[in-house]
């Protein structure tokens, strides 16, 4: 998922290794990241067709998502609480 269509050309040795790090650490960051929105959006959804048992039933595997996702670093830690939160927010406003 390049941010640019500039081609990074490295100069040295170490930033040719740096540059194959950062691009392997991007795949499973970008994989992290997208389970994670998938999963919000399997209990958004619940909670928008008026499943509530649904949704509290997807809560959990959501709170797993988000706090993996946290733990890894593709999200902060505030970011994660905040969506858990009005995650929370969202299911017990729906019953």
């Amino acid at each position: 998922m390049p941010t640019s269509n500039l081609s990074i050309m490295p100069i040295t040795k170490g930033a040719e290794k740096a540059l194959r790090q950062s691009k392997r650490k991007q795949v499973f960051n970008v994989r992290r990241k997208n389970a994670m929105k998938d999963v919000v959006k399997g209990v958004e959804k619940a909670v928008a067709a008026g499943d509530v048992k649904k949704a509290q039933e997807l809560l959990p595997k959501a709170y797993q998502a988000i706090d993996k996702a946290a733990k890894r670093g593709v999200i902060k830690d505030n970011t994660a609480d905040r969506k858990k939160s009005r995650l929370t927010a969202r299911v017990k406003a729906a019953k």
